[in-house]
């Protein structure tokens, strides 16, 4: 991860000239620890500015199509990405994300897959919830509210970790995965009002 150190030392310094930031909840993210973060997707910076608000590394589970790029590819990676088939049902990305939470790292990860401007509960994809359960990690919900213009303000809200421990060793059905999932997005959308 010393790349990624060095990328956020940098990108950092160059955002805050650029943008106005306004982050509230940085308690919400524990010093140590597997968490996952989940957060709404208004632009392609978004990953970017998340880097900077939060003080760990993040893993970001990114669509396939940013790995097409050879050159790309080896930066995003380098950074600690890995890709993920937004289509079908991607086993070796689950199993990826599994294995960076046992390793106690943060997993990033934007679960209405694709970039929205608002709330769309049919988005809420299970993959999330169903890695958040069965690696016992909690989530935290992240909203950013931006216009992306130059010099204008992001204001990136972390909320309080959500815990999902009552659901260990049930057996749960995609519908009740994808149930959870839309909590995980209400949760993301009640922080723009806060």
């Amino acid at each position: 991860m010393y790349f990624y150190h060095i990328a956020r030392f940098i990108i950092n310094i160059v955002f805050r000239i650029i943008f106005r930031f306004d982050i509230e909840g940085r308690q919400n993210i524990p010093g140590k620890g597997r968490i996952i973060l989940c957060s709404n997707h208004i632009s392609l910076l978004d990953p970017i500015m998340l880097a900077i608000a939060i003080p760990r590394p993040i893993i970001f589970m990114a669509k396939k199509e940013l790995f097409e790029n050879k050159l790309l590819a080896k930066l995003i990676h380098s950074l600690g990405a890995f890709p993920v088939d937004r289509e079908g049902s991607d086993l070796a990305s689950v199993k990826r994300s599994l294995r960076t939470l046992k390793e106690e790292k943060i997993l990033g990860i934007f679960p209405e897959g694709t970039r929205v401007q608002k709330m769309d509960l049919n988005n809420a994809k299970p993959g999330v919830s169903l890695i958040s359960i069965k690696s016992k990690s909690p989530v935290v919900p992240v909203y950013i509210e931006s216009k992306y213009k130059l010099f204008s303000k992001v204001t990136i809200r972390i909320g309080e970790p959500m815990y999902f421990d009552s659901y260990q060793g049930r057996k749960l059905t995609t519908e009740d995965y994808k149930d959870i999932s839309v909590d995980i997005m209400k949760s993301i959308y009640s922080l723009k009002d806060v």
